[in-house]
């Protein structure tokens, strides 16, 4: 499989992200506009954690807290599992499976790169089968 580098081609220079100061609501309303499922908390350019629409669900939602109230820093998944931009997508799909997590950042050194998701990796997987039946079905035909 490839490497998840070539995933976050496509989309380079996209990183959605909040500080752990702002509030939950603020990381909602971006999740919402961008129509991701979770954002990196970046810290004076350093990745301190990724906050999620299930931290949100079982962290404010259910507790009966105030998303305005609340900051991103109460909530945000600190220990977070990271790829390197050569981690090839099985992995990737191995990682996210075993941890039940559906994001990963992929960060070289300390610099995050992107963030990766199931659906990423799923859509390529769909595209790489379709190329794959495309040519099948020429080879077949010729």
């Amino acid at each position: 499989m490839k490497p998840v580098s070539e995933l976050l081609r496509s989309r380079e220079g996209t990183l959605w992200h909040v500080r752990p100061q702002d509030t939950v609501y603020a990381a909602l309303e971006l999740l919402a506009r961008y129509e991701v499922g979770a954002l990196v908390v970046m810290d004076g350019g350093r990745m301190v954690g990724v906050v999620s629409e299930r931290d949100y669900t079982r962290k404010v939602a259910l507790q009966g807290r105030n998303s305005k109230e609340t900051q991103v820093a109460d909530i945000m998944t600190r220990q977070v599992v990271t790829v390197g931009p050569h981690t090839g997508t099985r992995e990737c799909m191995t990682l996210m499976s075993e941890r039940k997590i559906r994001h990963l950042p992929v960060l070289e050194g300390g610099t995050v790169l992107g963030m990766i998701s199931i659906r990423d990796i799923m859509d390529d997987i769909i595209r790489t089968h379709e190329q794959t039946i495309a040519q099948l079905e020429t080879y077949i035909q010729s």
